[in-house]
């Protein structure tokens, strides 16, 4: 638990309360699961995973709160892009690779790119490389964690068209990491602001 703030614990156990909480996995759970990806989770999520919940039932993402490390929801495998730039169709059944490099940086709307087969590679490796899945808010759309590379500990949204950082606001850019974008759900503010 180096690292880890007990502000951070303490903000994590009050947005998921036992009541949502699954299971968590224990340290030799995670850190296996690391060894076998060859990537340790940021914190402090890793934390979460290990000593608080591997999962709930509630909490961001909106449908169905966060995915247990590793799992795919289920919209994952069956969702049609309309946006898909590539002549390779997106398969939501192929092994995902969280050691692996992400490879962006910045947001990039590929909808708005002419279709381009060099898009094909960042496309598929943007879906399935360097993160862990946090969750849908509804097929299509999705939370990830970035788990390699310079974003490492960001949050990033993927949507059919886009993929893009989470910001509570648009001048808050560096800020997107995971427990700010718990902390912004949990208080009702940035991305999940009622509208």
């Amino acid at each position: 638990m180096k690292d880890v703030t007990a502000g951070a614990i303490a903000l994590l156990r009050e947005t998921f309360p036992a009541e949502v909480r699954h299971c968590p996995l224990g340290w030799e759970t995670v850190r296996a699961w690391e060894r076998r990806h060859g990537v340790v989770l940021p914190e402090p999520y890793r934390t979460l995973v290990a000593e608080i919940a591997n999962g709930t039932d509630d909490g961001p993402p909106d449908e169905g709160g966060l995915l247990p490390l590793g799992e795919k929801p289920d919209s994952w495998a069956v969702w049609e892009a309309d946006c898909w730039m590539s002549p390779k169709p997106f398969d939501g059944t192929t092994v995902r690779m969280p050691g692996q490099r992400f490879p962006l940086e910045e947001e990039w709307q590929w909808e708005y790119d002419y279709y381009d087969t060099r898009h094909s590679t960042l496309l598929h490796h943007t879906y399935q490389h360097g993160s862990v899945l946090l969750g849908s808010d509804r097929s299509g759309e999705y939370w990830t964690l970035v788990v390699t590379g310079p974003q490492r500990g960001r949050v990033w949204w993927l949507r059919d068209g886009c993929a893009a950082p989470y910001a509570s606001s648009p001048s808050d850019q560096s800020e997107g990491d995971f427990l700010r974008w718990v902390r912004d759900w949990h208080v009702g503010q940035g991305w999940w602001r009622a509208e």
